[in-house]
């Protein structure tokens, strides 16, 4: 759509959702017509969401692109609101705002053996990641975790595109029974050279994945999901401290050193507003029926 406003041109992309699919009860897929984000978006980068007018801005991690077809995949979790409303979009309905890509993008290099680590829905997340690092020659050893099989997303594509793949659940219904750090602990222990850690998913599994490399030195990046607002690194409600100083998720990050990242305040600063977000969910499960 275009349109003119004093003479300047303003063109409105229409980002229609064309497929939608569930990977498991809480995580959806949905694949959005978006060329603009999918020509420019690299590795790493994030897109905000605004599922419908007066909904509130979301951050989100594109999971995939297909510039041939001028899309972008976003994978995301229904824990609040603002998913939940997103969710239940159909196909071929319009998300009413999109703006990306956002954030610094991965850094990928020939590094060697890299070590990249997802955990719940950060196992999609990595996915951008994976295929970076093994199409520039990099020994990608990927491993995987989630609470059970039936959570586990992208085995698949992540076992196609990795040198090796590790799978654990903390149930033991697929794969090692235990943790991601599990198996980091234990590629490590066996005197493997790993050039760097990625690791991706809920921030405790994070700093525990921080923890383990810390003690051998091995560099340490992980990505956070501060409280995000506008995105663009006005607000400010993004920060996190990093290495003694504050950084902005949104215009530094997401991605960050992750020995030098104060774990406990990001934790602390997530929840901030755990009460509001469950009355907002209440309310909108109760208009949709659901």
């Amino acid at each position: 759509m275009v349109g003119c406003v004093c003479g300047i041109i303003i063109i409105k992309f229409m980002n229609k959702i064309l497929k939608k699919e569930k990977l498991n009860e809480n995580v959806s897929r949905i694949t959005v017509d978006a060329p603009h984000i999918a020509r420019a978006a690299k590795p790493g980068q994030f897109v905000v969401i605004v599922p419908t007018e007066n909904a509130e801005r979301i951050p989100l991690t594109i999971a995939d692109t297909d510039t041939s077809k001028g899309t972008i995949s976003i994978i995301f979790q229904i824990v609040g609101a603002t998913t939940k409303v997103l969710d239940s979009l159909k196909e071929g309905v319009e998300i009413a705002h999109l703006l990306g890509p956002l954030g610094t993008p991965s850094h990928v290099e020939k590094l060697g053996t890299v070590v990249i680590i997802g955990g719940g829905v950060g196992i999609a997340e990595i996915y951008p990641m994976v295929k970076a690092m093994k199409k520039v020659g990099n020994e990608v050893i990927t491993i995987i975790g989630a609470r059970c099989k039936d959570l586990l997303i992208y085995e698949k594509e992540l076992r196609t595109q990795s040198t090796e793949l590790r799978v654990t659940t903390d149930d033991g219904s697929c794969g090692r029974k235990g943790f991601v750090s599990d198996e980091l602990k234990d590629i490590i222990a066996a005197g493997k050279k790993i050039s760097l850690v990625v690791a991706v998913g809920p921030v405790p599994m994070m700093r525990v994945c921080c923890d383990v490399t810390r003690e051998h030195n091995i560099k340490t990046v992980v990505s956070l999901n501060p409280l995000m607002l506008d995105a663009t690194g006005m607000c400010g409600i993004c920060r996190v401290t990093v290495g003694g100083k504050i950084k902005f998720g949104c215009v530094d990050g997401p991605e960050f050193d992750g020995h030098e990242v104060d774990f406990k305040e990001l934790t602390d600063r997530l929840k901030g507003y755990k009460d509001v977000e469950k009355r907002a969910m209440d309310h909108v499960c109760r208009l949709l029926g659901g």
